[in-house]
């Protein structure tokens, strides 16, 4: 339980602590393994609190409050309240970002949609062809296997089949419904390339712990490699 409470406790201060660019005033001294392992709590820490949206983040207050903790002179407001008031802003930096990346992510589509070979769908994803194939297309209980490349419309790229040297595969229905949408356009063989506005995407709630933040436009380089129709194995 103990062990519990100080994982939690580590979470709380990681939704505090950020990217913030903070010099240190010398040379941490490292004696002995406890002087090593604490030094990579901060490690770690400062890694998960690089995903946090707080850019203004106080770390004389931050390192003030956690003396005061080890020290044992905590007399704040309680866990529960603490953790309320670090979700409730938290929330809101959140929501900020997300509509920050919401109008770039517009922005970018359109422009996008007036470039030569692009088309857009009802729905607003636009796609385009790379390289059209000549196999069957499939349908949305389909299993697929294909090679991916996803980026940022910054180019930033978050995920690749292709840079692990490894396909995925995956039914057409399991998938965001920018990627359900766009496969079936495809014809095995295709390459496609998918501009995915982010309500058929991953929208405010991205996946943990990828470039992706709250509400933003994707792109993917997509091959379609094969097909494999489920429905006759169920």
């Amino acid at each position: 339980m103990k062990v519990k409470v100080f994982l939690v406790t580590i979470g709380l201060v990681s939704s505090v602590f950020v990217s913030c660019q903070h010099k240190s005033t010398g040379e941490a001294e490292i004696k002995n393994e406890a002087d090593t392992i604490s030094y990579y709590l901060g490690i770690s820490i400062g890694r998960n609190l690089n995903r946090t949206p707080m850019k203004d983040v106080n770390i004389d207050a931050l390192v003030k409050g956690m003396e005061m903790v080890l020290s044992g002179n905590d007399t704040t407001k309680d866990v529960q309240q603490i953790t309320m008031e670090i979700g409730n802003y938290m929330r809101k930096l959140e929501y900020a970002q997300g509509q920050t990346n919401l109008k770039e992510g517009e922005a970018f589509l359109d422009r996008n949609k007036e470039r030569k070979g692009v088309i857009t769908t009802e729905s607003g994803l636009q796609y385009e062809v790379l390289r059209q194939g000549t196999g069957p297309k499939p349908k949305p209980s389909d299993e697929v296997t294909v090679h991916y490349t996803g980026t940022l419309i910054d180019g930033t790229v978050f995920e690749s089949s292709v840079d692990r040297g490894e396909p995925a595969t995956f039914k057409v229905n399991e998938v965001i419904s920018g990627w359900t949408e766009g496969l079936q356009l495809m014809s095995v063989g295709s390459k496609y390339k998918f501009y995915i506005p982010t309500e058929l995407a991953y929208g405010m709630r991205p996946r943990p712990g990828s470039e992706i933040k709250p509400n933003m436009a994707l792109i993917f380089e997509v091959e379609l490699l094969s097909i494999s129709d489920t429905t006759e194995q169920e």
